[in-house]
């Protein structure tokens, strides 16, 4: 991969983006509890639906979607044709994992990388949403959904995209995701995960 100044600038502000955290900006606008003081912990829309309610969880979720979409929109529109573009994509969500703003303390990846693939790959990001959204209707647990839909995320990418770049990234992406996952994947194998029936307002 040639050196590309741009292209690093680029995914630089792709990370600080993914830094701006929604989930606790949100609930300071609409006066709700700081997520990161309650239930999990966790800044994500899955946390603030368990303590705040839907109308603030939806917000968070929307602006989590929409920082990873700008960033999949621009890498796809400019650089399509350069591995800076995936780069992008990944800082978007390392970002939010790890945001600068809140000392390296954010939320799991989910909404932020699944938007990421909707404004990159609009065809594929719409199915990984529709899987992730029925599983978690039908099962009630929002890990199990993303981690269903990751899960597939390299094979369905391979199907739809063929490169040999776009699958490392979907692997680098996938694995990034299970590993924020980690205890929720011990809670589920105990059966002790929290269902999304049994909190929200």
């Amino acid at each position: 991969m040639a050196f590309d100044l741009n292209g690093l600038i680029f995914s630089f502000l792709a990370y600080l983006l993914g830094s701006i955290p929604f989930g606790l900006m949100v609930s300071r606008l609409c006066g709700a509890q700081d997520p990161r003081k309650a239930g999990s912990g966790n800044i994500g829309s899955t946390n603030v639906l368990r303590i705040s309610g839907k109308k603030v969880a939806a917000l968070t979720l929307l602006g989590d979607l929409g920082k990873g979409w700008v960033i999949g929109w621009v890498a796809i529109t400019f650089y399509s044709q350069n591995l800076w573009g995936l780069i992008s994509l990944l800082a978007v969500v390392i970002g939010h994992i790890f945001p600068v703003f809140l000392k390296f303390q954010g939320g799991k990846g989910v909404a932020t990388g699944l938007g990421a693939i909707l404004g990159f790959h609009i065809g594929l990001g719409l199915l990984m949403v529709s899987l992730w959204l029925a599983t978690v209707w039908i099962f009630k647990y929002s890990s199990g959904g993303a981690l269903l839909s990751f899960g597939v995320f390299p094979f369905l990418g391979f199907v739809y995209d063929g490169s040999f770049e776009f699958l490392c990234f979907s692997l680098l992406l996938s694995g990034i995701i299970f590993l924020t996952h980690k205890g929720n994947i011990d809670r589920l194998i105990k059966g002790t995960e929290s269902r999304i029936g049994s909190f929200g307002k």
